[in-house]
């Protein structure tokens, strides 16, 4: 995956798990939680598909540290 991608990916997770969740359907738990699987399907209903690995690889390479993974659950941190 290039730098474009990766950004692209994190631009998208930053959008949807912080701000917009809501606009693909997605409804996070009072802690921002959400179920990676139903994160990437709800995405790729709305036209923008990406795998378990890309979203491995943003959270890994960002240097703010703006994505959490517990097992099979993501959310954005606070602050970014």
């Amino acid at each position: 995956m290039g730098e474009r991608r990766t950004v692209k990916v994190s631009k998208y997770l930053s959008r949807h798990l912080r701000h917009q969740p809501d606009r693909i359907g997605l409804t996070l738990d009072p802690a921002g939680w959400v179920d990676i699987d139903t994160l990437i399907s709800a995405a790729a209903e709305h036209g923008f598909r990406f795998t378990r690995e890309e979203l491995d690889r943003v959270v890994a390479t960002n240097d703010k540290r703006r994505f959490t993974v517990d097992g099979a659950r993501i959310r954005a941190n606070q602050g970014h």
